[in-house]
């Protein structure tokens, strides 16, 4: 699978947006993706949902100039500041959106209907406040991409010491799928990210893909239980280098700016 946040998505096009690279339309046009809608909830000044066009004008009204994001995950809060109620729902959702210049935050509710093959994707985003502080443990971009070599070397060592081989029909899907984006430019930031932004989220994405076969495609040679913890175990540092080092591509155009 190739992990593309909607978190991501909400900032990556909501920056681009905000410093006035692209329109409104293409703006939601890109954010929704292959979702049927966006609307965001509780926003300060609106008595109900809204559509994304007007949530995005609204936020700039409010002061909004950047959006970060955040993945945290059990144990590992990042890129929150706070409070704790803000912190819940968005590791409970585990991604969340994160405005600079405003003290609101935005966490994604997603509603799956319709039988397989025709699945109906709604997206709630819950505005709510937030502290004004320095996200948490979000490394520079520099940073991200000498960590994510690191672990894409390690990723290798224990696949292969855990005989987790990339092969079968599984394996073979995602690979194409993540060559497939990658050849269409699927993988690309919106406009007004840095060139090293890009080649640090497609890297990421390739590690966090390694990481989901090995988790996600079967048992391979590693049968026993206590063989499967221990693969979770050795691939649990890597997967938190790829989730940092997604967050540092996402937040680029914002820390850019400050620089």
């Amino acid at each position: 699978m190739l992990f593309e946040p909607r978190s991501g998505r909400l900032a990556a096009w909501g920056n681009a947006l905000l410093a006035g690279l692209v329109s409104p339309d293409e703006a939601v046009l890109s954010i929704v993706g292959e979702d049927s809608v966006h609307r965001v909830e509780g926003l300060p000044g609106e008595s109900g949902p809204v559509g994304l066009t007007l949530a995005l004008g609204r936020l700039r009204v409010l002061g909004v100039t950047g959006l970060r994001i955040a993945l945290p995950a059990p144990g590992h809060p990042l890129g929150l500041s706070g409070p704790p109620e803000f912190n819940a729902r968005a590791l409970d959702a585990e991604e969340a959106v994160v405005a600079v210049g405003a003290a609101v935050g935005l966490v994604p509710e997603v509603v799956e209907a319709g039988p397989a093959g025709d699945v109906h994707v709604s997206v709630t985003w819950h505005c709510l406040p937030v502290r004004e502080a320095p996200p948490a443990d979000v490394p520079s971009l520099g940073e991200a991409e000498r960590e994510l070599a690191e672990a894409l070397r390690e990723a290798t060592v224990v696949l292969t010491r855990l005989d987790v081989a990339g092969s079968g029909p599984v394996a073979e899907a995602a690979l194409s799928v993540y060559r497939a984006r990658t050849e269409a430019g699927r993988d690309a930031l919106a406009p007004g990210y840095p060139a090293r932004a890009v080649r640090v989220l497609s890297l990421a994405q390739r590690v966090d893909l390694l990481v989901s076969l090995a988790t996600e495609r079967g048992h391979g040679a590693a049968v026993a239980a206590s063989e499967m913890a221990a693969r979770a175990e050795a691939l649990r540092p890597v997967e938190r280098v790829a989730r940092r080092a997604l967050v540092a591509a996402y937040n680029s155009a914002v820390e850019e700016r400050f620089r």
